[in-house]
């Protein structure tokens, strides 16, 4: 332990972190830039925070205040000891609905505070599109802004007061007349008055360099003002008073189509005297196909909110929004529900423009260039945006480069991520004169490098462009009166590291990584996919009734090493090899990777597509490589090996009476490596395939022919599932056919089909069963799982020669089939073609039946979509199906916390639980009375068994009961 760690161990009640994990989680943010921390301390409280910046001074090393971790610019990160306010310092201290202000802890995320002022009919009025997440202190540190900035202004326009800790350990209360002003600062004003009211650009969104016009005579002499923006240099922030707005009773949201981003911004400005809550704009490049439909004719669209204090007010303002701009097409949405739909296409931008179509960066892929923030938010005047966006277009043509603008056109403020090349000398080289020429033209127009997330080490450097050479140097004398020691985030705003140094992407290896997956989205490299976390931290999102999955672990634990973003981070590392030097064997990656659920969602919910379960696979499958596993690896990732022999010798009545007697069951379990809290499954007494054997095994006469998937978990477990989907296939007129059996020429149909070859071939031949390898590969057991799934593929060559779709009853084997197959077996086209013909049972019903018309069951439903049904599979289809049946209701998303084997692996039992607390389990008690319990997974029927006694039935099994 060094000097240092004992010492704010001594001195602090919080937690305190100088292990490579906590290290690992904070060496960056959602930026360029890389620094390795000496450790990290979540105060409890300011008496923590000032022990901290007493124990840092006499030691001399920096500090670095952190909230959500989301900065664009770097300047949440540091080689010091950064300050984590997001464990302890969160709360809401209070909340005065007659005074409209709310007293806040730096940590809390924007959301909590909305949601306690929501009740009030108030609200913060800046808000980020990361407000989810980012924190109030991390929004003050850069006088954060968001889309409703036209209408309330930045997070400097609704501070009152903030408590702040200075270097040397004073405690100012800031506020207006210098209230709090440390010594020297306002000598520092009054010798230079007319520099301040002359140099600063007149901006609705001037982020850059310090806002010491603030601090005017003219302008209230405001400290707390001028505090906001300083991006943790000046002093730490403890608590604030902020302001609350009245939140308008209705609201309308007209999105305006227009040919391109050029008049989209030409026309932002002229909106304005319409009183808009937003002038939002975005481009078609944007915009994911599946979203496409939701908007109006057009190839960019402004994005314009009005309110009022009744829905056909706010309507009439939207409509009055319309007749008065220029459009090739407009939609006019009300309903709350549609917002919130059109709202997600541009809040996701910021994660979804990393990665452009087609291009020639770094990654030549299906997954399109890697593309970076770094000149994410410069801001002009709103009138000069189209001028300025038609010259920004030029610049990027000259220097070879692309770019996707989008972002706040009504305050002229751009956000834009750029395909450089961030890995070779040459590309970095581009980079630094693209950003030196881009600086001069943002100033030619009058504007700010920076309107919305600070300059951080990004822009820094560029200041005296802006501002001349004699306002920085202002600049560096207030820091000087604040923090004359330069400890607080040194590098930031004065004296700054280059633009091109600390990039995070030259620690990375150059060539690629020896793998098992294919990673086809990122041409192979997985590194290139370990790079598609750029730090937005969706991951870390409280839970939201019905939104999404992504990441139950988080959710669970509240804990960075559990968040997607954290365990990217670790992966980074340990591809650096700086922290984490174990390469493939480190325990730092295994432990974060160790409560990932492979639930999928950041598949899906991540605006990148960072796909943790496939990395997860990898990681395991390198590190045990050669090596004893955990005995659950080989009790639950062979699975089907031990369900397939007991079915094969009929044992399933002594097993489960085994099972019941509790002594010799605990011993299992603990042989086993399962949870002693589990319940053991039972198991069919008769499989799927046996009964199917026994009604003759031949595919009825009639309609189309589906291939029904004996999936491991129906087969043995839940082969109730398999008789009821054969059931309502065939009432819906189609031919159920089960997989063959025997490898080579084979008749699909019985389950057990006979070779048409000679008889020498016939006795040659291998039984076997198709399986999808998803045991395996959700332990990492990749050698097996391909071995696993080459046998399948040899299986089913006949159905592949036929048109015939795979219908697959289990949602995580579908989405095997659909995904890790063609992945890891990237390099045998049969893979794809499988993958290709796979359908979930109500796609299968929607395209083979479409005029069959359902049972009408005529009930609620409550339940979970399956978070890989959510992730890989889409349920539009199971949507129409449950309306037909008259089925009504909508099913909660998340996890239920179960996933396969993780939820029955020793010491995941609590976490599992959590997690089908999160949404799961509550939606199921405020069930309405005869509501269905749906859940087509059976892991998600077994939770909902085994934590709420509660039988949960596949929609095959309500559609055939209904058939009764």
């Amino acid at each position: 332990m060094t000097d240092l760690e004992a010492a704010l161990r001594r001195a602090v009640r919080g937690e305190v972190g100088f292990d490579a994990t906590s290290r690992a989680l904070t060496t960056m943010d959602a930026s360029n830039y890389r620094r390795v921390p000496l450790g990290v301390v979540a105060p409890r409280d300011a008496d923590d925070v000032a022990a901290v910046l007493e124990v840092c001074r006499e030691h001399g090393v920096p500090v670095v205040a952190r909230g959500g971790g989301t900065s664009i610019a770097g300047q949440a990160t540091g080689t010091g000891v950064v300050l984590d306010f997001t464990r302890h310092m969160n709360r809401l201290v209070g909340l005065d609905p007659e005074a409209r202000t709310a007293v806040v802890q730096p940590g809390l995320v924007l959301d909590r505070l909305q949601d306690a002022a929501a009740p009030h009919g108030l609200r913060f009025g800046p808000d980020p599109s990361t407000h989810s997440r980012c924190t109030l202190g991390g929004m003050i540190g850069n006088n954060a802004c968001g889309s409703h900035s036209v209408a309330w202004g930045t997070t400097a326009d609704s501070v009152r007061e903030l408590s702040v800790l200075t270097a040397r350990g004073r405690r100012l209360r800031l506020g207006q007349e210098w209230a709090g002003a440390p010594e020297g600062l306002r000598d520092l004003v009054d010798g230079d008055l007319a520099r301040l009211r002359t140099g600063f650009p007149d901006l609705p969104r001037r982020i850059s360099g310090y806002a010491l016009d603030a601090l005017l005579p003219e302008r209230g002499a405001d400290v707390a003002r001028s505090f906001c923006g300083s991006e943790g240099t000046l002093g730490v922030l403890t608590e604030a008073v902020v302001r609350l707005v009245e939140s308008p009773r209705a609201r309308a949201l007209a999105v305006l189509g227009y040919a391109d981003e050029a008049g989209a911004a030409e026309a932002a400005a002229g909106l304005l005297p319409l009183g808009p809550l937003t002038v939002e704009g975005m481009a078609v490049d944007l915009v994911p196909v599946s979203a496409a439909a939701l908007l109006p004719r057009g190839g960019a669209w402004l994005f314009v909110e009005t309110g009022g204090e009744s829905g056909a007010q706010a309507r009439a303002r939207a409509e009055a929004v319309v007749r008065a701009a220029d459009v090739v097409d407009a939609l006019v949405v009300t309903d709350p529900a549609g917002q919130r739909a059109l709202w997600r296409i541009r809040e996701d931008a910021s994660g979804t423009a990393t990665r452009m179509p087609g291009g020639t960066s770094q990654t030549e892929s299906g997954g399109g260039a890697e593309a970076w923030p770094g000149w994410e938010d410069c801001a002009v005047p709103p009138a000069r945006l189209g001028a300025y966006l038609r010259d920004f277009r030029g610049l990027l043509s000259a220097h070879g480069l692309r770019g996707v603008p989008y972002g706040h056109f009504g305050d002229g403020c751009i956000h834009v991520r750029i395909d450089f090349d961030l890995l070779t000398d040459a590309g970095v080289a581009r980079f630094r004169r693209f950003s030196e020429e881009l600086a001069d033209l943002v100033v030619a127009h009058g504007g700010s490098l920076s309107g919305e997330h600070g300059d951080g080490q990004a822009r820094a450097e560029l200041l005296p462009r802006m501002y001349g050479a004699e306002t920085v140097a202002l600049f560096e004398r207030a820091k000087a009166v604040w923090d004359p020691d330069d400890l607080l985030n040194p590098g930031m705003l004065v004296r700054p590291a280059p633009l091109d140094a600390n990039l995070r992407f030259s620690v990375l290896p150059r060539k690629p990584v020896d793998v098992a997956f294919g990673y086809p989205s990122d041409g192979g490299d997985f590194s290139a996919a370990v790079r598609r976390c750029v730090g937005v931290a969706k991951c870390r999102t409280a839970p939201v009734p019905g939104a999404g999955v992504m990441c139950p672990s988080f959710r669970a634990t509240g804990e960075e090493e559990h968040s997607t973003r954290g365990r990217a981070r670790l992966l980074h590392e340990m591809l650096a090899g700086e922290l984490v030097t174990d390469g493939w064997r480190s325990t730092e990656v295994r432990d974060a990777l160790d409560l990932c659920l492979s639930c999928k969602g950041c598949r899906s919910d991540c605006p990148v597509e960072v796909d943790m379960a496939t990395y997860k696979a990898e990681f395991l499958h390198h590190h045990y490589a050669g090596r004893r596993r955990p005995a659950a690896h080989y009790a639950m990732g062979w699975l089907p090996v031990w369900l397939r022999w007991a079915a094969r010798v009929r044992a399933a009545p002594v097993v489960n009476a085994l099972a019941s007697v509790r002594p010799l069951a605990a011993v299992a379990k603990r042989l086993g490596g399962i949870a002693g809290e589990r319940e053991v499954p039972r198991l069919a007494r008769e499989t799927f395939s046996r009964w199917w054997r026994g009604r003759g095994g031949r595919p009825a006469e009639g309609g189309d022919l589906v291939v029904l998937w004996p999936d491991t978990f129906t087969e043995h477990l839940s082969p109730a599932v398999g008789r009821a989907a054969v059931r309502v296939l065939e009432a819906a007129g189609l031919r159920v056919a089960l997989p063959p059996t025997l490898r080579g020429r084979a008749v699909i149909g019985d389950g057990t089909s006979r070779s048409a070859a000679p008889l020498l071939s016939l006795l040659a031949a291998r039984r076997g069963r198709v399986c999808c390898g998803l045991t395996y590969v959700s332990t990492g057991q990749l050698d097996r799982a391909r071995a696993v799934m080459r046998r399948t593929l040899d299986l089913m060559a006949p159905v592949l020669e036929t048109s015939a779709p795979v219908v697959v009853l289990e949602p995580s084997c579908a989405a095997a089939l659909r995904t890790d197959l063609p992945e890891l077996l990237h390099d045998d086209p049969r893979a794809a073609r499988l993958a290709s013909r796979v359908l979930t049972f109500a796609e299968a019903l929607e395209r083979h039946a479409p005029d069959w018309t359902p049972p009408a069951v005529n009930l609620p439903a409550v339940g979970q979509t399956h978070c890989h049904q959510h992730a890989v599979l889409g349920d539009t289809a199971d949507r129409r199906l449950r309306a037909s049946a008259g089925l009504t209701g909508e099913l909660s998303g998340g996890c239920c916390g179960l996933a396969g084997n993780f939820g029955f692996e020793s010491g995941h039992y609590e976490v599992s639980a959590a997690c089908a607390e999160d949404q799961l389990l509550p939606a199921v008690r405020e069930a309405p009375e005869g509501a269905v319990v749906l859940a087509d997974g059976f892991s998600c029927r077994t939770q909902l068994e085994q934590l709420a006694g509660v039988r949960g039935r596949h929609l095959a099994e309500v559609l055939a009961q209904g058939l009764e």
